[in-house]
């Protein structure tokens, strides 16, 4: 069965759907479990319906957090774990931007829903990520693209746990079957590539725990 990183071993997340939809829905996690490459399953809000081993293997030296574990909201994982950086690589431009420029979509779409209310919320209180959010993602866009911001097809790095992979490009492909995406969930998966680079990027120093995530790819307000 799938599991999510960082904890127990639960059963997917119930759906209001009939006895049908639950059997393949719990059918499905099986089918998640058995794939060798990160593997999850996220509703619009980013909440982690189910994941596989090799993720929870991905994310497992993470720290506990209150709200930004990656088997509960991967969203709240890229932008607030003090770790993520420490597996996610080129964080900022990689990973954080575009998670940003998903939220703005998701709000867009689903503008009274109180999880991502709450997650931008979050984020006004941070002001180099109010920053980030407000003027930073808007000229990265226009610097990069549009398609700079899609997920499936993106390539990223990770510094993966694993001392015979370290640092590790993954495509992310998603994947959809209709049944899923009638209930509003995704599947992404991590498609791991073979090691090129000899040495790990420079990583950013931990910081303490309830620090607050600051980015850098936006100067700091002016006094």
């Amino acid at each position: 069965m799938a599991h999510q990183a960082g904890g127990q071993r639960p059963a997917p997340r119930p759906v209001p759907e009939t006895d049908e939809t639950w059997a393949y829905v719990q059918d499905y996690a099986m089918l998640l479990e058995s794939l060798p490459f990160p593997s999850l399953v996220v509703d619009h809000r980013w909440n982690v319906v189910m994941a596989n081993g090799a993720f929870e293997t991905l994310f497992r030296g993470v720290r506990p957090h209150p709200t930004a574990m990656p088997g509960d909201n991967f969203l709240r994982f890229v932008l607030f774990h003090p770790d993520a950086a420490e597996i996610l690589g080129e964080h900022e431009p990689g990973w954080c931007l575009p998670m940003l420029a998903h939220l703005r979509t998701a709000l867009d779409t689903y503008g009274h829903d109180h999880e991502l209310q709450t997650v931008r919320r979050d984020i006004a209180q941070d002001p180099l990520m109010e920053a980030a959010y407000r003027q930073g993602l808007p000229h990265w866009i226009r610097a990069v693209g549009e398609a700079a911001t899609r997920l499936d097809g993106a390539v990223r790095l990770l510094l993966h746990p694993d001392p015979r992979r370290g640092p590790t490009e993954c495509r992310i492909v998603e994947e959809t079957p209709r049944t899923l995406r009638d209930l509003g969930h995704r599947r992404l998966t991590m498609v791991l590539r073979d090691p090129r680079r000899p040495a790990p990027p420079v990583r950013r120093p931990r910081r303490p725990h309830g620090a607050a995530t600051h980015l850098t790819v936006v100067p700091p307000p002016e006094d």
